[in-house]
């Protein structure tokens, strides 16, 4: 999972690739320190063309988290083609996110 900080390094990452998950979070959230590693293994294992970014909201990406409106963490946001997909918030399941993109990654990666 790589680490984005700026809003050129986002969209150039959101541009140039056609799927993407991003996790906004931070380092004193506990929820976003364990699902990390889970989102990290469940997608490279079912989904290894999608690529993850991790966006640390608390500390120099502060900025870009606030201009993209993310004020509670985590957040997971699914992209395809540059668009938003999907957005799960503060309560969520891996399982959930998993089933949000099974069809649109498997109509776009696998055609």
């Amino acid at each position: 999972m790589q680490n984005v900080c700026s809003d050129d390094e986002l969209s150039t990452l959101l541009q140039s690739n056609p799927a993407v998950l991003l996790l906004y979070g931070g380092a004193s959230c506990g929820v976003c320190r364990a699902i990390k590693p889970q989102l990290e293994r469940l997608f490279s294992e079912q989904f290894p063309k999608l690529v993850t970014a991790y966006i640390d909201c608390q500390a120099s990406a502060g900025a870009l988290c606030a201009a993209q409106g993310i004020f509670s963490l985590p957040v997971v946001q699914l992209w395809f083609e540059g668009q938003r997909f999907a957005e799960f918030a503060r309560v969520f399941s891996i399982g959930e996110v998993r089933v949000a993109l099974e069809r649109p990654y498997g109509l776009l990666i696998e055609c």
